[in-house]
């Protein structure tokens, strides 16, 4: 059971005093009886909830994606630093959202920001076994041998890494698959093996692609296939 006016803030522009005067102003109906009181406790999954007469859809959670520039990092708050919370229009702000795992500051790409907890574990939980690709840009040439390593598993200060798929597509370009998410851990393996990383973007998270029309900065509901698809190796 949730407050009315909690609901109806979590789904609309209006705030929980907004809600309150629309009451006060009788423009609120639950289950078709207007309402005197704006903190009613109501089961958002079985009440109906009409505002002017048109009835408020509820959406119990919400996915983002969001094609994430240089310059934000993965916070809700930074006391330093712009956070990829800045760049979410308003009207999903009254939503407790938050990103699901982490890029670092530098690195760009695709992120999810969701309210739904158990979502955000699935995907960055390391038992879920959920595979990641980054584009990646090195300092130096790559190798067969770098191959090698990265499938064996890299050996870091805080243990050795799962195998990981390096794929070259260029002299020093390359793709990365790992099903990890430890701090910078794609910049410390390839530093393992003697590469700088230059440049880092996260293109893909299970089958779920960054999207080709999705400009950095961007941000967009996810669709129900699409959620499928994050969650599918």
């Amino acid at each position: 059971m949730d407050r009315l006016d909690k609901v109806i803030s979590s789904q609309t522009e209006f705030s929980r005093k907004d809600v309150k005067k629309l009451v006060n102003e009788r423009r609120i109906k639950v289950n078709g009886i207007l309402v005197n009181k704006s903190d009613i406790k109501i089961d958002p999954k079985n009440t109906s909830i009409l505002i002017d007469n048109e009835i408020l859809e509820v959406v119990q959670n919400i996915y983002l994606v969001l094609n994430k520039p240089k310059g934000y990092v993965s916070a809700i708050k930074d006391k330093k630093d712009l956070t990829v919370i800045d760049l979410i229009p308003e009207k999903y702000l009254s939503r407790n959202i938050f990103p699901v795992g982490r890029l670092d500051k530098d690195t760009t790409g695709l992120l999810l920001l969701t309210d739904d907890g158990n979502f955000a574990h699935n995907i960055t939980s390391p038992k879920k076994h959920i595979k990641k690709v980054y584009e990646v840009l090195t300092d130096i040439e790559l190798t067969e041998n770098m191959i090698k390593k990265f499938k064996s598993g890299i050996e870091l200060n805080d243990g050795k890494c799962e195998p990981a798929l390096l794929e070259i597509t260029g002299k020093n370009t390359a793709l990365v698959t790992i099903s990890e998410g430890r701090y910078h851990q794609i910049k410390r393996m390839f530093g393992c093996v003697g590469a700088k990383v230059l440049e880092l973007k996260r293109i893909k998270i299970g089958n779920f692609i960054l999207p080709d029309d999705l400009v950095e900065g961007q941000v967009r509901t996810l669709t129900n296939l699409e959620l499928i698809k994050i969650l599918d190796n």
